[in-house]
């Protein structure tokens, strides 16, 4: 495919959409789950709170099984035809930062934050339980030898996470804000990290 062709496709795809971004669902707080005696039930219950923004397609599409990621509220395959490349950074000849630079570009609708990639294969989460991901965060093995508290600081104050809430065009933002997921994953933490069932 030509350049031009190629280019033409892309911003045609991109200005279809109407610029107003789509309005997201609440979440709640801790202070909702303290009338949870058990801890390790509260802790859970906090996991799940907080699976509503790692189940949302604004986390699940940069969090690919298999080599190529997905876009759109209904994670279709991204287009143009991307890879992940050898360090989740797209391919040689298309890395991610060629199209998605530091910052959404709102006239042709092409998403952008700093440091933009795909998350490690080891981070995977598309096409798994709520418990299977809690525990996938929780292994340093996979998070990239992450402690709690680095998981936390992640989630919490990431850039690249917090485009989450701030998606531009019509993509619906991740549930909440991003201070109260972190507030969520904090709490968890704190009421010892218990995952839901696989």
């Amino acid at each position: 495919m030509r350049l031009t062709t190629f280019v033409g496709l892309l911003l045609a795809t991109c200005l279809a959409a109407p610029a107003a971004m789509a309005q997201s669902a609440p979440l709640k707080s801790p202070a909702d789950f303290a009338g949870i005696a058990d801890e390790a039930a509260r802790s859970r219950a906090l996991f799940e709170e907080a699976g509503k923004v790692i189940q949302s397609p604004r986390c699940q599409n940069c969090h690919p099984v298999g080599a190529r990621p997905t876009q759109g509220d209904d994670m279709h395959p991204h287009l143009p035809l991307v890879v992940r490349g050898a360090d989740d950074q797209g391919a040689i000849a298309m890395r991610c930062i060629t199209c998605h630079q530091t910052a959404n570009f709102q006239p042709a609708g092409v998403p952008g934050a700093p440091k933009w990639h795909v998350a490690p294969v080891a981070m995977a989460w598309q096409g798994k339980s709520l418990g299977a991901i809690c525990e996938q965060i929780k292994d340093p093995a996979r998070n990239g030898k992450r402690s709690l508290a680095q998981i936390h600081d992640h989630m919490a104050h990431d850039e690249l996470v917090g485009w989450g809430w701030h998606p531009g065009g019509t993509r619906i933002a991740a549930p909440g804000t991003q201070v109260q997921f972190g507030e969520l994953i904090d709490a968890w933490i704190k009421t010892g990290a218990a995952c839901p069932t696989p």
